[in-house]
């Protein structure tokens, strides 16, 4: 004897996978959009106090480095390449945490391993 579900249940476990099928593929397709959008991006930091501006894209590629005059000491270039590095590296670390936060909102908080 089998069982018998009420009508509306069951048996529509091949539409409800094709659903969740369709919703996986579009969470790829805004996935991938939302890298090429945040990898276009341009991030612009400061450091030293202004003396030192850098540019750097979201795939973190370097654009530019600007430099104020004030701040080429012949007698003191190791505080120069310590302000480019902390720039560098804040860009760096907004980039890392801008693309966290919204490919989070894209997935909706759901750890999907490799992003």
């Amino acid at each position: 004897m089998k069982a018998r579900l009420p009508q509306g249940m069951g048996g529509g476990g091949e539409q409800n996978m094709q659903n969740m099928l369709r919703q996986a593929q579009k969470m790829q397709e805004n996935i991938e959009a939302k890298k090429v959008e945040l990898e276009e991006k341009d991030y612009v930091v400061t450091s030293g106090g202004g003396m030192v501006e850098i540019t750097v894209k979201g795939n973190h590629q370097v654009q530019s480095i600007g430099l104020n005059p004030e701040v080429v000491d012949p007698e003191d270039v190791e505080m120069l390449e310590d302000m480019l590095v902390a720039a560098f590296n804040e860009a760096v670390r907004q980039i890392d945490e801008e693309s966290e936060r919204e490919l989070e909102r894209v997935t909706g908080g759901l750890n999907i391993p490799g992003l």
